[in-house]
Parts: structure tokens; sequence; C-alpha cells
């Protein structure tokens, strides 16, 4: 499916996907990024410092989150900027996991750069771990 610019409308959703992220995951993506920081892994330093348990890495979050807008526009090269706030931990439980929903609508047009910004809501346990997630996609 091609999208076309002329189409588009300010509030339209464009979709929403679930990630289960997994002690598992956590180990993986230490391995791939070189983020070794053990509140990523180990119940114990995460008490010791103060969290609630275990937390994914802010970037793998964040990443996740953005896949909404990739999904939708079909190629990851026309992701033209991406920001976000960190807002909330997400807690992975140790045999749960934590479950992160995300879901995007555009949120503003520009004709003139043929933009679309897209506003993303990433939720784990029904509050808000991303603030100010947006990604604008060049078409």
């Amino acid at each position: 499916m091609t999208i076309k610019f002329e189409d588009l409308e300010v509030g339209a959703a464009i979709g929403s996907l679930e990630f289960l992220l997994t002690r598992d995951s956590l180990v993986r993506y230490a391995g791939a990024s070189g983020d070794f920081n053990q509140i990523h892994y180990r119940d114990d330093v995460a008490a010791e410092v103060g969290l609630p348990g275990v937390l994914a890495h802010g970037m793998l979050t964040m990443g996740a989150a953005v896949q909404v807008a990739v999904n939708w526009v079909g190629d990851s090269g026309r992701i033209a900027d991406y920001q976000v706030r960190f807002t909330k931990p997400v807690v992975v439980h140790p045999q749960d996991g934590a479950v992160l929903v995300v879901s995007g609508k555009i949120g503003a047009l520009n004709a003139e750069e043929r933009t679309a910004r897209v506003d993303i809501s990433a939720i784990f346990n029904e509050t808000a771990v991303l603030g100010k997630a947006q990604a604008v996609v060049r078409f």
C-alpha cells in the first residue's frame, strides 16, 4: 500500500503494536547495544539503587515505539526525525516480562516540506512511559 501525502489527515490513527519485553530481550539488547548496566538484568542491583525492579533500556523502549511509524510508512529511511522524553520506566518482571503498547496518529502535516508528524503513545501498565514522542515522516 502506497501512502499519498495528499490523503493524510491530522488526527488519523496510523496503527498500533504490542511488544512483549522479557529478561531475554534485555540480555539480547545489552549485547547488541553494549549497554551492560546491571539495572537491566539484576534485581539486587536495581533494588540497591532504589528501583522497583529490572528496567528495560530506554533506547530499547524508544526503538520499539518508533516501529509503529516505520510499519505505517514502510521504509525506515523515511523517518526524518524522531525524539522522545523518557517519563516512566518499564519494569520487566522476571517471569511475565512487560507489555509495551504503542500507537500512533498524525499530529501535524507540513505541505511545503511534504512531511507528517506522527505522535506516538507508548504505554506500560496503563502509564505513558514516553512523553512527546514524535517522528517526522518524509513523503
